[in-house]
């Protein structure tokens, strides 16, 4: 799969294995899925030796969740995860202005 097909098939994994629904995702309206996303391709792009280091999520970890939560893995791995969340926060967003006319979701 390229990049897109891999990150719509996360998203799909997501939704079906983990249960991160429409309405579920509707419950992180603080920005959540976009911060979690960044975490994880923050540590695509770090040394081998930085990885390594991070058993713990950054600080920017969305602190509602779980650290049990963050699970890097390999770098295209990780890349696709935060692309999956993108994918999903973007869909939020556009629910919310589908229903309320605005661009943006509140954060």
């Amino acid at each position: 799969m390229n990049g897109i097909e891999s990150i719509a098939a996360e998203r799909q994994r997501q939704i079906d294995e983990e249960g991160w629904t429409e309405e579920h995702d509707d419950e992180h309206a603080t920005g959540e899925m976009a911060k979690a996303a960044a975490c994880y391709a923050w540590i695509a792009a770090q040394s081998d030796s930085l990885r390594a280091a991070f058993d713990r999520p950054p600080p920017t970890w969305p602190g509602e969740w779980l650290e049990d939560w963050w699970k890097p893995t390999t770098r295209r791995r990780d890349l696709v995860k935060a692309g999956a969340l993108i994918a999903a926060e973007i869909d939020r967003l556009d629910r919310i202005r589908a229903i309320t006319g605005e661009t943006d979701g509140p954060c």
